[in-house]
C-alpha cells in the first residue's frame, strides 16, 4: 500500500489549526473554569488538553526515537496553563516537521514498539499508527468542542476543507 505523505501534511497542518482554536477558546476560561470536572471522560478542559499532548507525544515517541516527557494516561503533564500550551504548540510544530519529512517508504513500514499500559508488544503498519494519532486528536478536540460549547463558547468552523489557507483558495481560484 502507497499512502501521500501530503495526506498526513495536511493533517499535520489542521492539527497545529485546531490545536490553536482549542487554546483560543480556553484563554476564554478561568483556570479555575478550565480545571473544573465537568464529567467529560478526562474530566475538564485543562486535563482533556493535557490528554491530547500526552496521545501526541506518546505517539512521536515511537515515530521518531525521541524522549518526549510522558506520564501515566489520564496523569495530567502540566498543571499551569501556559506552560501546557507552550507545550502543545511546540508539540503541533514538532508533528509538521515530521510530516514534512515522511516518505511513502517510512509508511509502507511497520512499528513494533511495548505499550506501557499493558506491557504488550505489537506490530502495526507505520500509516495505520500516523493515522490513529491524527485520529485521537480530532475524537479528543469533539470532546473539547462540547465543553467548550457547555461553558458558552463557540470554537468556529472546525471543518478539515475550510481550514483559512485552502479557503484562500476559493478566492484566488
Amino acid at each position: 500500500m502507497s499512502i501521500d505523505p501530503a495526506l498526513y501534511q495536511r493533517l499535520a497542518k489542521y492539527n497545529t489549526w485546531m490545536t490553536d482554536k482549542a487554546y483560543v477558546a480556553a484563554d476564554q476560561m478561568s483556570d479555575t473554569a478550565r480545571k473544573e470536572d465537568c464529567g467529560a471522560f478526562f474530566k475538564s478542559v485543562h486535563s482533556t488538553l493535557n490528554h491530547l499532548l500526552f496521545g501526541d507525544r506518546a505517539w512521536m515517541r515511537h515515530f521518531t526515537g525521541r524522549d518526549y516527557y510522558v506520564e501515566k494516561i489520564g496523569v495530567d503533564l502540566y498543571e499551569d496553563y501556559g506552560a501546557l500550551k507552550a507545550a502543545h504548540r511546540a508539540m503541533c510544530g514538532d508533528i509538521e516537521d515530521f510530516a514534512d519529512d515522511l516518505t511513502c517508504e517510512w509508511l509502507d513500514g511497520s512499528l513494533e514498539w511495548t505499550s506501557r499500559s499493558d506491557g504488550k508488544t505489537r506490530t502495526r503498519p507505520r500509516w495505520l499508527c500516523l493515522t490513529h494519532m491524527f485520529n485521537h486528536q480530532t475524537h479528543h478536540r469533539g470532546q473539547l468542542s462540547t465543553l467548550y460549547m457547555q461553558a458558552g463558547i463557540d470554537i468556529g468552523k472546525t471543518d478539515l476543507p475550510f481550514m483559512p489557507d485552502l479557503l484562500q483558495q476559493d478566492v484566488s481560484g
